[in-house]
């Protein structure tokens, strides 16, 4: 083989994750049309590195190269990177023998500290190689990028950028559909928007048939910088969209050399959504920074150190931090649930008023579906609070608005991403009492993120980094991004979220402009969260069901939580209203929701011999009312047999009624001995049933529930899911919904890639919530626990 390249011239997955990773990444890089392959000059070798490009090497008549496979070393990752490792064997007549290392790279950075950055829609790939021998590295990707039908017609051009005043450049690949389908998904993926595919000017490119663009470079080692201008269909005599570089390494010692590629998926608009003004196209959130796409990708291309450092920062913060509060299996868990989350996710907006929109991938595509948002928010109140305030913001706008017609909250903000059109009729999906303590539960989980004297009492690590200044103008969203900073000469960092004085003025700021809202979904709440009728909760599959135990303490504890939202407020009435009607409601609930033997929780409260995850119990943790020294009256139980609820409305004495008897936190702590116990007795093979009807589980609440549960059953279903992931046979990307016994696959629906899963993060955000003191109230749990028992998950690591 002759060509241009003739001549002489931090801590990890575990390697069991690692092997389900690889198979989940490659089986997607198939679906998408990706192609890494390297070619070694004066040989006919050329090795296939990632994707199927050997497929067209396969058909060529009379080839003139072989088809070799190189010595794969592995994968590594961690939460925003992935590596693959391969060693290339030296040629016979190369002066060194040693094999050539080949590193892929890709890093999606998750950046705490700068929105601007995560707001940017692209990744990073990096080719690293390091031998004594030269070598030419081929990448190309295909329309799939653009469209979920593989018939959609294409066009494509190159472009070329200069940078500043030097010979350096960059050159672009932008593909995008001929006739694009504006706001429309298929196969969920969306069907407008232009892929830009970025590479240094220097590069070889070409575009053209994929059976003779990758035979070329194996038999020459470089490309023909030409552009096929036949736009056709994406599998139309497959075009393909290649760059090649030929690096040239010392072959009397071991060198290195890198080469960096970014790929962005640029949208405009990125969805529309029913704003207090009516339907609006929403443009990206980047575009307020950015003046063009051109400006935007060539910003991002050349911040790759500073990106990658920030994302560095947070990766090795994290697994220090799973490593603390569970193992190294949990290290794994959240790294690969760290972008699966914020793949789910766009930010939208202004920078005087931020959005993050979200879709619930694969289920249904339902949009800002709110019991979406709570079980992955446990990962936005540990990376970035602020973030979980974005989340909340369009429901909030659009139910303020007046749109949408119930005065319950709303299950989601439209049927299917990316159209956020609302409801009007008011026929969303029926879930009250769930969708009103999802709120309210997350409303004073991101009122306590603000709230904290020092930064070792934050709830993110990040949160008191930068300024503390407070805009107090009521026009102005309480979490603006007009101050953004430069620190230790970085650009584009958030201020500080919350903390001393600002944290108290940024929560009454957010507050008051929708009180009334917060006001009413309890209101609905106190009428009906006691004894829930006949409906549905978060875990839809598993159809509706009459006054669950779960849902009605989900509802409880978001009227205990408006308690505390008007406490914020100094609204001193509605704080001891609130509290007393949850006090009273608590103490009923207990007794119609635990089982006759008082051993576990019933699944419902008419429903003996029943039981259930008490996955709800984690908020009565993680929003610190295990800490209070509360009283709760001893109520007989209502006749339970009326096939509806008659709403109970407390009575005016309500107000100045304290119930007679004392107890240690507002939930018994009784409840979590007895369900900590529970979960060692019903806990399978792969994990925590989530009730009697089946053996199937969720992983969202798995951790939700095994976080407030003593060490040693923590620690036996974390192991649990590790061995689920490890072992089992389910090929799609980290699904949260799976059989606990038998081979550990799907009970029916296929859920896959769902942000939900950022409830896997529940440690970690329970470890620092309450100024860190959550877990001590926990103590009791572990009271009969032998000293060795309770170092379970104890291990500190050193990155």
């Amino acid at each position: 083989m002759n060509g241009p390249c003739s001549g002489q011239g931090n801590g990890y997955g575990s390697q069991a994750l690692l092997t389900r990773l690889e198979h989940w990444l490659t089986k997607r890089i198939l679906q998408m049309g990706f192609s890494v392959m390297a070619a070694v000059p004066d040989t006919d070798q050329v090795y296939p590195l990632l994707g199927r490009a050997h497929d067209s090497l396969s058909l060529a008549e009379n080839p003139a190269y072989n088809v070799s496979y190189p010595t794969y070393l592995g994968a590594k990752f961690d939460a925003s990177t992935t590596n693959f490792s391969y060693l290339i064997p030296a040629p016979e007549q190369s002066e060194s023998s040693e094999p050539l290392e080949v590193l892929l790279s890709f890093l999606s950075p998750i950046t705490p500290t700068s929105t601007l950055r995560q707001s940017i829609p692209a990744s990073y790939m990096t080719v690293e190689v390091k031998g004594g021998f030269n070598v030419s590295v081929y990448v190309d990707i295909n329309g799939q990028w653009v469209s979920g039908n593989r018939g959609s017609q294409i066009v494509w051009e190159l472009a070329q950028q200069q940078l500043g005043e030097s010979n350096k450049g960059l050159k672009t690949w932008k593909i995008r559909r001929e006739t694009e389908l504006l706001l429309s998904e298929e196969r969920d993926q969306a069907e407008w928007g232009t892929l830009h595919f970025t590479a240094p000017s220097d590069l070889r490119h070409e575009a053209g048939i994929s059976g003779r663009v990758r035979p070329q470079f194996a038999r020459t080692g470089t490309l023909q910088n030409e552009v096929d201008h036949d736009f056709r269909g994406i599998m139309e005599e497959e075009p393909i969209f290649a760059f090649a570089k030929c690096f040239h390494l010392d072959a009397s010692k071991t060198t290195s050399d890198s080469v960096m590629f970014s790929f962005a998926l640029i949208q405009e608009p990125v969805t529309q959504f029913a704003s207090a003004r009516g339907l609006t196209f929403m443009r990206p959130l980047w575009a307020s920074w950015f003046s063009s796409v051109t400006s935007l990708i060539q910003f991002h291309y050349l911040d790759y150190p500073t990106a990658a450092r920030l994302a560095s920062n947070y990766s090795a913060q994290l697994a220090i931090d799973a490593h603390r509060s569970g193992s190294d299996d949990y290290v794994d868990i959240v790294a690969l649930t760290a972008r699966q989350v914020m793949g789910a996710t766009v930010f939208s907006g202004t920078p005087d008023d931020p959005i993050l929109f979200l879709k619930e991938i694969s289920s249904n595509g339902n949009f800002q579906t709110i019991d979406v948002i709570f079980p992955s928010f446990p990962f936005f109140l540990y990376t970035n609070p602020r973030w979980l305030a974005y989340l909340l913001e369009p429901l909030i706008e659009h139910m303020l608005s007046g749109q949408y017609p119930n005065k319950y909250a709303m299950h989601d903000l439209g049927a299917h991403f990316p159209n956020a059109t609302g409801h009007a009729d008011g026929r969303d999906e029926y879930m009250p009492v769930e969708e009103c303590g999802n709120i309210l539960l997350m409303g004073l989980a991101l009122v306590n993120s603000l709230i904290y004297d020092t930064s070792a009492a934050a709830g993110s690590v990040w949160s008191s980094l930068g300024s503390p200044s407070f805009d107090p103008n009521p026009a102005t969203s309480a979490f603006s991004l007009r101050n953004l900073e430069t620190r230790d000469g970085v650009f584009g960092l958030d201020d500080s979220w919350g903390g001393s004085t600002k944290g108290l003025k940024q929560a009454q700021k957010w507050v008051t402009k929708s009180y009334r809202l917060w006001k009413q979904w309890t209101e609905y709440l106190i009428d009906f969260s006691l004894r829930p009728h006949f409906q549905l909760s978060t875990d839809d599959f598993a159809g509706p069901l009459e006054l669950q135990t779960n849902l009605a303490l989900k509802g409880i504890l978001g009227i205990k939580a408006m308690s505390q939202i008007s406490e914020t407020i100094d609204n001193k009435e509605d704080a001891k209203y609130y509290k007393n009607i949850s006090d009273v409601y608590i103490s009923k609930w207990e007794g119609y929701g635990i089982s006759r033997d008082g051993s576990h929780a019933k699944l419902a409260y008419h429903w003996y011999g029943s039981w259930t995850t008490l996955y709800n119990l984690y908020a009565d943790t993680l929003l610190c009312f295990h800490l209070e020294g509360t009283s709760s009256a001893s109520a007989p139980s209502p006749d339970l047999r009326s096939g509806s609820q008659e709403p109970l409305i407390p009575s005016e004495s309500h107000h100045h009624h304290q119930p007679p008897s004392s107890k240690t936190g507002f939930v018994s702590q009784n409840i979590y001995k007895i369900q900590s116990t529970w979960y060692d007795a019903v806990r399978q093979k792969y994990g925590l049933p989530l009730d009697s009807r089946h053996l199937y589980t969720k992983s969202d609440w798995e951790f939700f529930a095994a976080a407030v549960a003593s060490k040693p059953v923590r620690s036996e279903i974390l192991q649990s899911v590790a061995k689920w992931l490890n072992e089992t046979s389910t090929d799609r990307p980290f699904t949260d919904l799976y059989e606990t016994e038998g081979t550990g696959g799907w009970p029916g629906a296929h859920f896959m890639a769902r942000p939900v899963t950022g409830g896997h993060f529940a440690f970690l955000t329970l470890d620092k919530a309450c100024g860190g003191k959550a877990m001590d109230g926990l103590a009791f749990l572990d009271d009969d626990v032998n000293e060795g028992k309770e170092e379970v998950g104890s291990q500190k690591v050193e990155l």
